[in-house]
């Protein structure tokens, strides 16, 4: 029989939930506000009603579970990032995107694991190993990468978005990596042979994760192609795309990959083929329900941390030495300013030295910008603080309970106060005109012929039936593309992925005169 009080633990979660999504609906003409920060307020709310009305016991509806976040609820988030990411922006800015993502974290997580090293020692807070200062430096190296999909816009900031998200992906994947790796090792005594395995390490999870994710992605996309089975039932047809996705995260997680690799590759490669196969309803209906399962989940994590801050367990530790706590805090507040900023700007002018053209080079806003939508820390920094500092989510330690807490003290001050002024900062520096003008070069909309598959759902609509818009310019981004690998892999691809994987049919382009759809 099912536990009465799990029954009544849901239904309040799931209420939850429907007022977090009623109140974001009511703010979303707000500057200041975002979904994230509703569910998030929300839960502190949720815990101050519960902490009350448990006499001071508890102030969470769940205990935490890092399978949870891990398994059910990280999945849907980053394979729909994939499957809605615009392509070409992301290829076209894919050494930035790597440099930032797995070069920058490197650099941050050096900074931070040797500023806790050295200064954490001078808060006397406990006995900590090297093992645990490393993992402090992986664990707030991790950006939010959720977050970020909910601070800027696709549509207005193509490029930015495409930088940040790209960055903060291969980031967490990176950070995962690195946390995993520094617990498998011994680093007590390292040398140049533990270094190395180290980084043989990194580069193997990283390479066979992403093999992993486009190995699906093409699997499902022959089945659609080959098989067709939305020729009988559109139910079958989206049931195997969804668990086809599924299925690649937890083949990852099964062989100690890294999921979020694999899950976003798979998306990125699923939209670019196995999407174009399917029934225009299933289309339809897939899209939405990837956005929608994104959506919910994400509305669960900030909920439930938000509740979790208010934990009594981890403050009663130390609420005997409130000082240590707030300098802990803001000790790893500055080294997470700190470490952003050593790689975003010296990154930045890397990036522009190999970019002939000065609209994918990033001005000096726009790397203020990356550097501050990049300071938020979310969930996956309180997953391995968990992981590292607590067993099953409880501690009986001063010095990890200090960790614990300062972890949720910059999570929430970065989440509060960094990310509501992210918006701001962003129409301060880019202006609304500079928005419009950037969004008509780079990402123009398609007419609404089919209302329900506009440009801004289409995988395609960046690269493929564009409207007259693009039409003007045509002739000078096939000039700057002529001579790049970008050229010789759609060559490639139009002749052998396309007619075995399937995709979008290749409409050749032919004078404007002729034709306002030029595709490629």
């Amino acid at each position: 029989m099912t536990n009465p009080a799990s029954v009544d633990n849901i239904t309040l979660f799931v209420a939850l939930i429907c007022v977090c999504i009623v109140i974001g609906h009511l703010l979303v003409e707000n500057k200041w506000t975002n979904e994230s920060t509703t569910p998030l307020f929300l839960g502190l709310c949720s815990g101050v009603v519960i902490l009350l009305s448990s006499g001071g016991t508890n102030s969470r509806i769940f205990e935490f579970d890092e399978q949870l976040f891990f398994i059910y609820l990280l999945p849907p988030i980053i394979f729909n990032a994939g499957f809605q990411m615009k392509k070409k922006q992301f290829f076209q800015n894919f050494m930035t995107i790597m440099l930032f993502g797995a070069l920058g974290t490197l650099m941050s997580f050096t900074i931070i694991s040797f500023g806790a090293r050295y200064l954490i020692e001078m808060l006397n807070i406990g006995s900590l190993e090297i093992k645990d200062y490393l993992a402090i430096g992986a664990i707030f190296s991790a950006t939010d990468s959720v977050y970020t999909l909910q601070i800027l816009s696709q549509e207005e900031t193509p490029l930015l978005y495409s930088i940040l998200f790209g960055e903060g992906v291969v980031n967490d994947a990176t950070s995962v990596v690195l946390f995993h790796a520094i617990q498998k090792y011994d680093l007590s005594d390292i040398n140049v042979k533990t270094a190395f395995q180290f980084g043989g390490t990194f580069l193997f999870l990283f390479t066979t994760s992403t093999l992993l994710g486009v190995s699906v992605g093409l699997l499902s996309a022959f089945i659609m192609k080959k098989l067709h089975p939305g020729r009988h039932s559109s139910d079958r047809e989206m049931a195997l795309m969804i668990l086809m996705a599924y299925l690649s995260y937890m083949m990852a997680e099964l062989f100690d990959l890294s999921g979020i690799l694999t899950a976003f590759f798979c998306g990125l490669v699923m939209s670019h083929y196995a999407w174009h196969s399917m029934t225009d309803g299933s289309k339809v209906a897939t899209r939405h329900a990837f956005a929608t399962f994104s959506f919910i989940c994400e509305i669960c994590i900030f909920l439930y941390v938000g509740m979790d801050a208010l934990d009594l367990e981890k403050w009663n530790f130390v609420s005997s030495c409130p000082a240590k706590s707030v300098g802990m805090s803001a000790l790893l507040l500055g080294l997470v300013l700190i470490g952003r900023a050593s790689f975003v700007f010296p990154l930045s002018f890397i990036s522009n030295l190999t970019k002939k053209s000065t609209s994918y080079k990033l001005n000096l806003k726009q790397q203020v910008i990356i550097w501050w939508a990049g300071l938020m820390r979310g969930v996956v920094s309180m997953t391995l603080a968990y992981n590292q500092f607590t067993r099953f989510g409880h501690t009986q330690q001063q010095a990890n309970a200090i960790i614990l807490t300062s972890t949720m003290t910059v999570v929430l001050f970065s989440t509060m106060v960094f990310g509501l002024m992210t918006k701001p900062l962003v129409r301060l520096l880019m202006p609304p005109p500079i928005l419009n003008r950037n969004v008509l070069s780079s990402e123009p909309s398609s007419p609404n012929t089919l209302p329900l598959l506009h440009s801004s759902q289409d995988p395609e609509s960046d690269t493929e039936h564009e409207d007259i818009h693009r039409s003007a310019s045509l002739s000078r981004i096939l000039s700057t593309t002529s001579n790049t690998i970008h050229r010789y892999w759609r060559k490639y691809d139009d002749r052998y992925m396309r007619p075995l994987f399937g995709g979008r049919e290749v409409v050749h382009p032919v004078p404007a005169s002729s034709t306002n759809n030029d595709s490629q």
